[in-house]
């Protein structure tokens, strides 16, 4: 039966694992975002999520013919889901939209990246023919993020008749950096997006960057007075189309959340930190070791703090959950091997006999990132840039007694946080050590003032009413259009 509401991303709502019987059982995914969209889903008569198989058992599960309502699995050949999720989503766009390469030595755009843009081709070709083949007329299609960002060309050539949104969950990249891309593949992206009736960000600086990026004239040639249309090198571009651009800022659900981080597992959890901390303050941050989020600066400037303010040691540490990421790639291995021998480093210099300043861990443990955001004293949140960054949302809203955030100026959150939180340059090792030396100095009626507001703040748009926000935005459109 043919889908009114569809869901296009990389992820789905569900993954299967397979038993050394052989049976399939399937398991529900994890994350807010997640979450949230199967809330709004469910809400939704004839609705389908559109995913790709991302283990062998999800792959199998297709073969079989096995499914769950509302969900569709694609079985994308792994060596073309390979080059595209990791050879040019991964490794190409996310350095792109994150300002992350190192220019003197990055990119290199040669024959291999020709062929694994081909592969990104085709693996949201797959996407766009399946929501082609499961869209009702007329449907409302929302595209998720980066890696199906070619997804709203494709599919408008071959369903002109869906509205299509799509949500970028990452930042934007500036003009000039789009344009290191070759010419093909920054003019092929565009034209992707441009195929949407509208584009969410989550803040306006990433949509006003997206807006830089789309001077057709430079990218396709001027159209002949009075036509229809401009040619792309490859694919038709519709001149007289409308694309219109929106802010959709990503909050947390705070009833959720809360439900969440006073589970028995968490004040367990909870009750062994306390321990752990010996009744020291408190300094938590909790990231993937993912270059944008600058975890070596923030240990640098806890560096700082402790050699300037030496009122402070032995009276603070510093918790680092920093949970190992893409470690397929060597410069994310190289640099979650810088985060451990930084903390190495500041303990060896600092520490006692009785006083750790880092407390590093590296094993993910989400009941016990919800027991040290309960904890904290500073949630220290400082990525050189991020699409949103919800931890530091989240921690305000379960902070037991009050917490002050120390947020970078390059977070998404920045422009929904900043007047309650302590702002800093990301690159600035001194700005924040000054920063966590005011956020440890705070009065406590003043961090709990603060506290709130932020809690208020994070969560005005939680996942499902984001969702539906969007939703509403395009049925809208198509009405007027």
């Amino acid at each position: 039966m043919a889908s009114q509401v569809l869901v296009a991303a990389n992820r789905g709502p569900l993954s299967y694992v397979l038993g050394d019987d052989g049976a399939l059982e399937s398991r529900r995914g994890g994350g807010g975002l997640v979450s949230g969209l199967s809330a709004a889903l469910a809400e939704q008569p004839e609705a389908l999520w559109i995913c790709a198989a991302l283990s062998e058992a999800d792959r199998e599960a297709v073969r079989r013919g096995v499914s769950e309502p509302g969900v569709r699995m694609l079985d994308i050949d792994p060596t073309i889901y390979d080059d595209a999720y990791n050879g040019i989503a991964n490794s190409v766009l996310w350095f792109t939209h994150h300002v992350l390469y190192d220019i003197p030595r990055e990119p290199v755009f040669d024959a291999e990246f020709r062929r694994r843009w081909e592969s990104y081709e085709a693996y949201n070709r797959a996407f766009a023919e399946a929501l082609a083949q499961e869209a009702a007329e007329g449907a409302s299609v929302l595209v998720q993020d980066y890696h199906l960002a070619l997804v709203p060309g494709l599919l408008r050539v071959l369903r002109p008749d869906v509205r299509i949104a799509h949500f970028t969950h990452t930042p934007w990249a500036p003009p000039h950096y789009l344009r290191m891309l070759p010419d093909y593949a920054r003019e092929t992206l565009v034209w992707g997006m441009l195929g949407a009736d509208r584009l969410g960000f989550h803040t306006q600086a990433w949509a006003d960057a997206f807006l830089g990026c789309t001077d057709l004239d430079d990218a396709w040639g001027r159209a002949e007075p009075g036509a229809d249309r401009v040619e792309h090198r490859r694919y038709t571009v519709w001149k007289r189309r409308t694309t219109h651009v929106a802010v959709y800022p990503l909050g947390v659900d705070g009833d959720e959340l809360r439900a969440l981080a006073h589970r028995p597992e968490v004040d367990e959890r909870l009750a062994a930190l306390r321990t752990e901390t010996g009744g020291c303050r408190t300094i938590v941050r909790v990231d993937r070791t993912e270059l944008s989020k600058n975890i070596v600066r923030g240990l640098l400037a806890y560096r700082e703090l402790l050699a300037g303010q030496p009122e402070w040691r032995e009276r603070v540490v510093h918790m680092a959950f920093a949970y190992p990421s893409r470690q397929d790639l060597a410069v994310y291995r190289d640099y979650t091997a810088a985060v451990a021998q930084l903390s190495a480093q500041i303990n060896e210099e600092f520490g006692t006999a009785d006083w750790t300043p880092v407390h590093l861990h590296v094993k993910d443990d989400f009941a016990r990132s919800l027991a040290a955001y309960r904890l904290a004293d500073v949630a220290l949140v400082n990525p050189v840039r991020d699409g949103m960054n919800l931890v530091a949302k989240e921690i305000p809203v379960v902070s037991d007694a009050g917490c002050a955030v120390v947020l970078s100026q390059g977070a998404g959150a920045y422009g929904e946080l900043r007047e309650d939180a302590l702002t800093v340059n990301p690159y600035d090792v001194t700005q924040t050590a000054k920063a966590l030396h005011r956020a440890l100095s705070m009065p406590e009626a003043e961090r709990a003032e603060r506290t709130k507001r932020l809690a208020a703040a994070a969560t005005a748009l939680p996942p499902a009413r984001w969702f539906a926000a969007q939703l509403a935005d395009l049925r809208e459109s198509a009405q007027t259009s």
